[in-house]
């Protein structure tokens, strides 16, 4: 069931996620978590800002209320998981930009000034590193 992943920063999106609230799946039959999986994959694959974020999938991260969901995670920080989105290019972006300020942050702690608009009011959980809790 596990399978080995980057173990450096990295977003985790559920490619099984519904489309939305309503609907499972788009006009064409897609996951609306696969088709945020590929835009991730395609904005991290063409953009070098977004280089040291790898971009996996896997399916189910049980937030199915929440819908198009993803964990944003690095070695040592708090990791969050955030949901709601729409499958699009814009939510994406707030995505690997809010990665790439994570990333750089010393605890996994981003001042909320930082924020890409994009990610505000899509945050689920957030999760302390192995080993640690938040003070």
């Amino acid at each position: 069931m596990l399978r080995p992943a980057a173990d450096g920063p990295s977003v985790i999106a559920c490619n099984s996620c519904r489309h939305s609230g309503d609907a499972r799946e788009d006009g064409e039959g897609v996951r609306g978590g696969a088709r945020l999986a590929g835009l991730l994959r395609d904005l991290a694959d063409s953009e070098p800002v977004y280089a040291r974020i790898a971009v996996e999938e896997m399916p189910c991260l049980f937030a199915c209320k929440d819908f198009c969901t993803v964990h944003i995670r690095a070695p040592g920080k708090l990791g969050y998981v955030l949901g709601r989105f729409a499958p699009d290019e814009a939510a994406a972006r707030a995505i690997l930009d809010y990665a790439v300020h994570h990333t750089a942050s010393a605890e996994g702690r981003v001042a909320y000034a930082d924020w890409p608009d994009g990610v505000k009011g899509h945050f689920l959980v957030r999760v302390p590193p192995p080993g640690f809790v938040a003070a």
